[in-house]
Formats: C-alpha cells, structure tokens, sequence
C-alpha cells in the first residue's frame, strides 16, 4: 500500500468520528498554542526591552563609584579628562547626582525625580528638546538656578508649555529653560515625569555632596569594549581595587538580560509542551481502540495479502495525521491568542509590546506534534501488525 492510500484512508476514518478525533487531538492543539504564546511572549519581550535600551542609546556606558572609604576618589574633573584623551573611544561624558530634592511647582509638591546632569546629558541618553533649550556648559560652571522639565511635568502642571515658568527645588526658586519631547508614554512612572538641573547645583542639594554615578557614550558600538576598558583602567589606577566602582554598557546589559530571558522562555515552552506529551497518551488511547473496533478489518486486509508493514504504515500514518491536523488548529489557535495577548497587554499595562510567535516556534511546535503522534502510534500500530488474520476474522 503506498503512502497516499494509508494518508487518505487516515483522512476517511477521522472524519468518520469528527468528535472524538476532536476530542483526541485536543492535547496536541493546547499544548502547541501555548508553545507558539509563550515562545511569542519571549520574542515580544526581546524586541521590547532592545527597543527600550535602544532609546536609552545603545552606546551608553554607565559607572558607579562606591568608593573604598579612604581619601582616594575621582572627581568629574577626572572623568572629563578621560574622555577628552580618548576621543576615539569615549565621545561624551555626563555626571548624574540624584539630589533627593523636593520639587514645588505652586501649592502642589509633584513626585518629580530631579536630577543633575551634565550639558551632553541629552545627547547620551538620546533626549529631544521640544521646546527652549537644555543646559549649557556655562550653567553647569555658574550653577545657574535653570532647569528642563520632561513631557509629563510640562503637561500637567503647564498646559504643554512651561518655558519661563518658575519653580522651586530643595527651597530655590528655578527658571525652566527647555521641555524634552515625550520619550516613554508620558506616564508618571516613566522617563518623562523628570527635572534636570546643573549637577554643580545637585550635589549641594544632595545630602552625600559627591559625585558617584557617570554616564558615558561610547564613539560608536564597535569600541564599546574598548571604551569599557578605559574606564576600569583609570578607576583602577584610581582606587587601586576593582571593588570600589561598576562599569556596565548597555548592549552588555542587554545580552545579559536576553540570556536569563531565553532560560525562562525555555523552562516555560518546556512545562507548556508536557501537554503535548498528554495529547500524544491520548493519541496512542484511542489508536488502540481502534485498533479494537477494527479488528475484523485487519484480518480481512491480512487474509487479502497485506504485509504487517502495511498495517503499521496505515495505522502510524493515522496517528501522525491526526496529531498533524491537531497541530495546525493549534497554529490557528496559537496566532489568535497572540493577537488577544497583544490586544490585552496595550490595554491593561499601556505598553506597545507585541506578542509575536517566529516561524522557527511554529516550524518546532508542529514538528513535535507530528513526532509525539508517530511515537505513540508506534505501540497501536505494532499491536494491530501482530494480530493473527484467523483470530482476527473470528472477532466479534
């Protein structure tokens, strides 16, 4: 018997029972929908999180000196140098202090991080400035009472305008000079809800009074590690021990987030195809009654001069083609709960993050559903080749 007769008789006797071969199939459609959700799901979150590094910019190297409670330390002035005797490597530096202040804009005492940053602090980290302009050299020298406020601050406490308003941080009257164009969503919680000061100001207003965070920009992304190496080098040289500062990039951060994401992709997609594996007992279940209920049709196929080879084909090729239509619903299935996921995810956490299955999930899904139903037709296929064909005909 050839193989296009054992698939369209496989064809004949699953729609002959529409039901139950449903119902036996139903292990193989959920688990591969849910490989092809949670594989998507990863994706989705791979493509988010480099979308969001990518925003804070990809060349971004950030230090943070901890210091090792002795005299030894550096100064901005250190890290300003550095960067200037290695332009090749390091094309912009920006101290970052966290003054703790408090920011009053009117009677209303908004939960507004203000920050202190350096006058390349908006090229490295891929800030626009929407409206007036951002800080200048010359504020940071004079610390000058002048800030730039995010899209958030701008639009709640100043109709979408606030440049020339004033407000008071740590009890100082500031003069807002520029408004930074919407960078997340614009969100309380998110990058925009910000005021940026001369750092020269922060540190005052800090309680520390030191500079212990850097934020540098790598000249491009092929001398990442180069730059990197740098400025270990020169904490080295300054601390003399690697414990007393941090120096991560942000593409380093990056892989290393990717990597603990796939480990937890792979343990979910590995936990979600046990259901597979359910779907297959279920196949080999009811290949086996059928292999009861066609008894007589097998002795009458082996008394006409079928080979056992030919019994196992058509009863294995019947277990592979039902688990291969269950696999394709579960396809369908799969794509329709990403683009509900999707749908949910925008709505509820208000992020633009797509759950988006790859070919290769799909490709690997399938081909597991058509393996499990091959190896469990195995032993029901098997079973219905040894039948003797005298045993057979008398079976009632």
């Amino acid at each position: 018997m050839s193989f296009f007769q054992s698939f369209r008789l496989a064809l004949q006797s699953i729609f002959s029972s529409k039901v139950r071969a449903l119902l036996t199939m139903l292990g193989i459609i959920i688990g591969v929908a849910a490989v092809i959700v949670i594989v998507g799901l990863g994706n989705g979150m791979q493509n988010f999180m480099t979308d969001s590094f990518e925003s804070m910019g990809t060349n971004l190297i950030t230090v943070t000196v901890v210091g090792r409670g002795t005299a030894r330390s550096v100064s901005d002035d250190d890290m300003y140098e550095l960067a200037q005797e290695n332009p090749a490597l390091l094309s912009a530096v920006s101290p970052t202090v966290s003054s703790g202040a408090q920011l009053k804009i009117g009677t209303e005492t908004p939960s507004t991080s203000v920050t202190g940053v350096g006058e390349d602090y908006a090229d490295i980290r891929q800030y626009e400035v929407g409206q007036g302009r951002f800080l200048r050299y010359v504020d940071v020298l004079r610390r000058q009472k002048v800030c730039v406020i995010g899209s958030y601050v701008s639009n709640e406490y100043f109709d979408g305008g606030g440049v020339g308003e004033t407000i008071k941080i740590g009890g100082y009257t500031y003069t807002v000079i520029g408004v930074l164009k919407e960078k997340a969503d614009s969100g309380e919680y998110g990058d925009d809800n910000v005021a940026l000061i001369p750092y020269t100001n922060a540190v005052k207003l800090s309680n520390s009074g030191q500079i212990s965070s850097y934020y540098f920009s790598a000249a491009s992304e092929d001398v990442i590690t180069q730059a990197k190496a740098a400025i270990e080098e020169r904490l080295e040289k300054a601390f003399g021990s690697d414990t007393a500062y941090s120096v991560i990039s942000m593409s380093e951060l990056l892989d290393i987030m990717d990597d603990m994401l796939n480990v937890m992709i792979t343990i979910l997609a590995a936990i979600a195809a046990i259901s597979l594996v359910v779907g297959g007992i279920g196949i080999m279940n009811i290949m086996l009654v059928s292999v009861s209920e066609r008894t007589r049709e097998i002795g009458i196929r082996k008394s006409l001069g079928a080979r056992q080879r030919d019994i196992m084909q058509q009863f294995v090729i019947e277990a592979a083609t039902t688990s291969g239509i269950g696999g394709v619903i579960g396809i369908g299935f799969g794509y329709l709960l990403s683009s509900l996921a999707t749908k949910l995810i925008v709505a509820l956490l208000q992020q633009d993050m797509a759950v988006t299955p790859t070919a290769g999930s799909i490709a690997m899904a399938f081909g597991i559903s058509v393996a499990i139903g091959i190896l469990f037709g195995y032993l029901p296929a098997k079973k219905a080749a040894r039948l003797n064909p005298i045993d057979a005909l008398r079976y009632e």
